[in-house]
């Protein structure tokens, strides 16, 4: 979790500055490299820079990234976070081994996971990291919950896409908005520095709000909760939110979100869903990406889905490329199917409001 691992320093403090222009921070930071051991956490501090462009900085304290020489811990531990978002997200914070992931290694490795609080910190005892990282998911939990209601009052499907840096998850997205139209969409970006991709999705024609989380690793409840006004225009049906690159921290944070839909791509390797099984397990949908390159590369696609669903058999899977157009009907429907079951939802609570009423 960010406050443990040094991500962000504790005590609420919230520092609001806003300046006239969109800036890219010379210090960009999209390192690939992942903790093996998953925490869960929070930032503790973040403040708002608005822009010409709006983007939002959310600065945490210092914290490493997911940089692509992955240690190979192979732990069998999980912050089990359950989000059953078609149903009634109910999130359970458990600290057992959910996950069903890769078989113990006899060989010899060091498992900095294998406590109660799935992580180590030097000087912190087990109950101590336990108990802050409830804290911390409690208060987003809180907040996610908040966004959910909003979002589905306004009948609003939100999507939650994380993957690793370098997936293609912003050239999926601009073709998607291509192929769906611009018309009732917004997108909230996040990256820790610059307002890139932002600029990338305006470009569609659709209102997109950058989130800087400065060395920050993933999006939490509350940036969401500020972004929202800024990119939702009357008649808003489809918010994206992108996260930032990470298969660690972002599976454990609920932004309020209806799925999280994690991209893989071909040119990474084929036991990702072993490596970060809590990212897998959150999923709703797992897209296998740049399927068009997959006769140039040494991956299984097949034993990846293996993978996957040993970790989630709910999960479904598809398999698309954004510069083929290969599976990219495929995911419409899927999206459609989601809007469709969200509409449903709402016919069905306002008609159980009306029998209520009627009781009366």
């Amino acid at each position: 979790m960010c406050t443990v691992c040094g991500c962000a320093e504790s005590g609420d403090q919230s520092h609001a500055h806003h300046h006239e222009h969109e800036h890219a921070h010379p210090h960009e930071h999209e390192h690939a490299h992942s903790h093996a051991h998953p925490h869960t956490h929070s930032h503790a501090h973040p403040h708002t820079h608005s822009h010409a462009h709006p983007h939002t900085h959310s600065h945490a304290h210092p914290h490493s990234h997911e940089h692509e020489h992955e240690h190979e811990h192979e732990h069998d531990h999980a912050h089990a976070h359950s989000h059953d978002h078609v149903r009634a997200h109910d999130h359970s914070h458990d600290h057992g081994d959910h996950t069903g992931a890769a078989e113990p290694d006899a060989s010899p490795h060091l498992d900095c996971g294998a406590g109660p609080a799935g992580v180590e910190v030097a000087g912190m005892s087990q109950r101590r990291l336990v108990e802050i990282e409830t804290n911390i998911l409690a208060r987003n939990d809180a907040i996610a919950e908040g966004n959910r209601r909003r979002l589905e009052a306004d009948g609003v499907l939100a999507l939650n896409l994380v993957s690793s840096p370098g997936s293609g998850k912003t050239t999926l997205l601009v073709d998607t908005i291509r192929r769906l139209g611009a018309e009732g969409v917004g997108v909230i970006e996040g990256d820790q520095q610059t307002a890139n991709d932002a600029r990338r999705i305006r470009e569609t024609g659709v209102p997109a709000l950058q989130v800087n989380t400065g060395k920050g690793c993933h999006l939490d409840a509350s940036m969401v909760e500020r972004a929202l006004p800024q990119v939702s225009p009357p008649g808003l049906g489809l918010l994206f939110i992108e996260n930032v690159g990470n298969l660690v921290c972002p599976a454990g944070f609920d932004l309020g979100e209806d799925a999280k839909v994690v991209i893989l791509s071909v040119t990474e390797g084929e036991d990702k869903p072993l490596k970060y099984p809590h990212m897998f397990a959150a999923a709703s949908l797992m897209l296998l990406s740049k399927v068009d390159l997959a006769p140039h590369v040494d991956f299984d696609m097949d034993a990846c889905e293996a993978y996957a669903r040993r970790i989630n058999p709910e999960l479904e899977i598809l398999r698309l490329s954004a510069t083929s157009g290969e599976g990219m009907d495929a995911w419409l429907d899927w999206i459609d199917a989601r809007r469709e079951a969200l509409r449903q939802r709402a016919l069905s609570r306002a008609r159980q409001h009306l029998a209520m009423l009627e009781q009366r």
